[in-house]
């Protein structure tokens, strides 16, 4: 083992074994040992900013950046006229329920898991 490295899950450890090599272990040590402060500074602030949106601030771009917005070389075209408006519902199981949800919520269209998340599905391998 990779010292100060420890693997705390209990599941799948066959697999961690296989995945989680030494190797993969010295690189994920390494990134944390690295990287650990920066990440924590940065939950930190995340947290700050949502607490100023929550009480009401407006999101903005940063003030220093705004010579690159106005950039007419950073402007793209139109989004062509099909992509205009491309909500989508996403969702699970195809009961009544999601159905029914999915078609009353003003998407154009929507999305549904109708192999994993079906209980009248059956999977090739278990066709008799």
């Amino acid at each position: 083992m990779i010292a100060g490295v420890q693997i705390h899950s209990r599941e799948a450890f066959q697999a961690q074994s296989e995945i989680l090599t030494e190797g993969a272990l010295k690189f994920i040590a390494a990134l944390h040992r690295t990287f650990e402060s920066t990440r924590q500074s940065l939950l930190v602030a995340r947290e700050a900013a949502q607490q100023r949106l929550d009480a009401g601030v407006p999101l903005d771009f940063p003030a220093e950046t705004a010579h690159i917005r106005a950039d007419p070389s950073w402007q793209c075209a139109p989004p062509a006229p099909g992509l205009e408006d491309r909500r989508v519902e996403i969702t699970g199981p195809t009961d009544r329920k999601m159905v029914i949800n999915a078609l009353n919520s003003g998407a154009k269209t929507f999305m549904a898991d109708f192999e994993g998340a079906c209980p009248f599905y059956t999977q090739p391998e278990n066709i008799s």
